[in-house]
């Protein structure tokens, strides 16, 4: 698939002259899901199969895969609204738990490793997954050296994603403003939230679960620009470095 990743982006530039701008003014924020691990399609699958087991003729799909992005407590909600269905406490309890047993054995991104380590900035990750959860990914992936404790989840702030408080967390706990700090998300929910928060968002493709319908939305939802392979992110952060220090006052 091609996502249009260089539209608006100039060719040539210096990592390494970015680096010498940007490493401690500038921060790189990763959602986790569909960005830092390929879990979505994994999540996507369990949540079909498990509400499809409970609601037996109802078209689970199409209405679901659409929800991914937020809070699975909150597609489920909006799934059983949307079906005329119902489900307990106990039933969306026992779901989250199935589809997070399954999301935590996910592989990373293909690429994001070897991206990470190419970009200078200091880097923080902002989930609307928990932080157990985060921690045991990042941990089990071996990306969890790329951002200590810098983790921004959703159990940590009043209202997740799309509403921009996990990301308005980041930039405070980086000590830096909102415009200042550089977002990869692979979600229309996340892209808002992002954008909200006032910050420049990457939209990212690239996961098993990401198809090119999803390129018009991540740009109406404020996404910059729209890209489909990591090796393309450390070029990408270098021109938004370089872009944003030349605007700086």
């Amino acid at each position: 698939m091609t996502a249009g990743a260089q539209q608006g982006v100039g060719a040539g530039a210096s990592v390494n002259t970015a680096a010498a701008a940007g490493m401690r003014q500038f921060a790189l924020i990763c959602d986790c899901d569909g960005v830092l691990i390929d879990s979505e399609a994994v999540a996507a699958r369990m949540l079909v199969h498990e509400l499809e087991a409970r609601w037996p003729g109802a078209d689970v799909a199409a209405v679901v895969l659409p929800l991914l992005g937020l809070r699975i407590e909150r597609v489920l909600q909006d799934a059983a609204a949307r079906l005329g269905r119902t489900l307990g406490a106990a039933d969306i309890d026992a779901i989250r738990r199935s589809v997070e047993a399954a999301a935590v054995q996910a592989p990373a991104v293909d690429g994001i490793e070897a991206a990470l380590a190419q970009v200078p900035l200091v880097k923080g990750c902002a989930s609307n997954s928990y932080r157990p959860y985060v921690e045991t990914v990042l941990a089990r992936t071996g990306l969890a050296r790329f951002f200590g404790d810098r983790l921004f989840c959703a159990d940590s702030v009043p209202n997740p994603k799309p509403a921009p408080d996990v990301y308005l967390a980041a930039a405070r706990g980086f000590g830096l403003a909102p415009g200042a700090c550089l977002v990869v998300e692979d979600s229309v929910t996340g892209a808002t939230a992002a954008t909200a928060a006032g910050m420049t968002v990457l939209g990212f493709i690239g996961g098993g679960h990401a198809s090119d319908a999803q390129i018009d939305r991540l740009h109406a939802a404020g996404a910059r620009h729209v890209f489909d392979d990591m090796r393309q992110l450390p070029e990408l952060v270098a021109q938004w470095t370089l872009s944003a220090t030349a605007a700086a006052p």
